[in-house]
């Protein structure tokens, strides 16, 4: 396979730094990303007025200005530190995980009490904290857990964002169709605990829940696989303490109800998930990843359904 310049630059400048910052002590790393941000938020000024416009509307005109300038200015801090971690994956071990995690390891069992009740675990973490550590942190203990990630547009870059995910967590490519949902299930059922961001905003059509004072179109897929596998929900939260602390939240366990429709049930699981979310970041809010992309109460686009012209109609519009 052939590869655009641009794509081998970008992952030359990526490995190039991974390197860097696992040279240097985890302190140190953090620091450098610090700076980083420093200047993406204060002088480049990447996407800060839209993300301000967010955490107002979310707020309202009650919340200051200094206020909603410091939410995100953490939140975006918090990515870069994000990216940072990802790129040390391979020193995250299971020390890591008990000093920079401490309430982790006495949540755990937990987690493998459900596994061998249930044969599958579904974990929702929204974005908040560094999220991608529930797989680390799960996998370090002995927990086999897997998650779908959309595809980078660079596939250099992409296969290594994989390949640094899969230090704590097997990585499908997200797909679409009855095959994915097919062997997701499979091995949800076969004792792997399924890792899934609840906070997303569709592209096509599905649940309207509310969700931050608007409506978000989410993805029922979190509810039908624990329908389907007849495995409960384990809903949690990681925030980031400082720079180095990371609380790890776990929230009551949620179950499927065989008497309600799947359609009723979907409805009631994502909502029960989504309100914890929503309790979180407004309890929280420098935590969240208002930087996304796919604004979450933006509204989807409904296409129209086609009208049928009659026999004989004219496709002049004059007629």
């Amino acid at each position: 396979m052939r590869y655009q310049t641009r794509h081998v630059i970008e992952y030359g400048l990526l490995r190039g730094a991974a390197f860097f910052l696992n040279a240097i002590p985890y302190r140190l790393a953090l620091t450098v990303g610090w700076c980083f941000a420093f200047l993406a938020f204060h002088v480049v000024r990447f996407r800060r007025r839209e993300t301000e416009r967010r955490i107002r509307l979310v707020f309202g005109p009650e919340m200051s200005g200094k206020r909603v300038r410091q939410i995100a200015w953490l939140s975006l801090r918090n990515i870069v530190f994000n990216a940072i971690e990802i790129m040390r994956a391979q020193k995250i071990d299971k020390e890591w995980i008990d000093r920079h995690i401490p309430a982790f390891q006495s949540e755990i069992p937990v987690v493998h009490e459900l596994l061998q009740k249930h044969h599958g675990v579904v974990i929702t973490v929204p974005h908040s904290g560094n999220w991608d550590l529930a797989g680390w942190a799960c996998n370090r203990y002995g927990v086999p857990m897997f998650s779908v990630a959309a595809k980078q547009k660079n596939p250099l870059v992409n296969d290594w964002m994989n390949r640094q995910r899969e230090n704590g967590m097997t990585v499908l490519e997200r797909g679409s169709g009855g095959a994915m949902f097919k062997q997701m299930l499979k091995l949800l059922r076969s004792g792997n605990v399924l890792a899934i961001l609840p906070d997303v905003r569709m592209k096509t059509p599905d649940l309207e829940l509310p969700f931050l004072g608007g409506t978000i179109n989410a993805g029922r897929g979190m509810a039908m696989f624990a329908i389907a596998g007849k495995v409960p929900i384990v809903p949690a939260i990681f925030r980031r303490e400082g720079w180095t602390r990371h609380i790890f939240t776990r929230l009551p366990t949620l179950y499927p109800d065989p008497t309600l429709s799947k359609e009723e049930d979907a409805k009631r699981l994502t909502e029960l998930v989504l309100q914890n979310v929503d309790r979180a970041i407004r309890e929280t809010p420098e935590q969240w990843f208002w930087y996304n992309k796919r604004w979450v109460l933006t509204p989807v686009k409904r296409t129209p359904p086609a009208v049928l012209k009659q026999e004989g109609e004219s496709d002049d519009p004059r007629q």
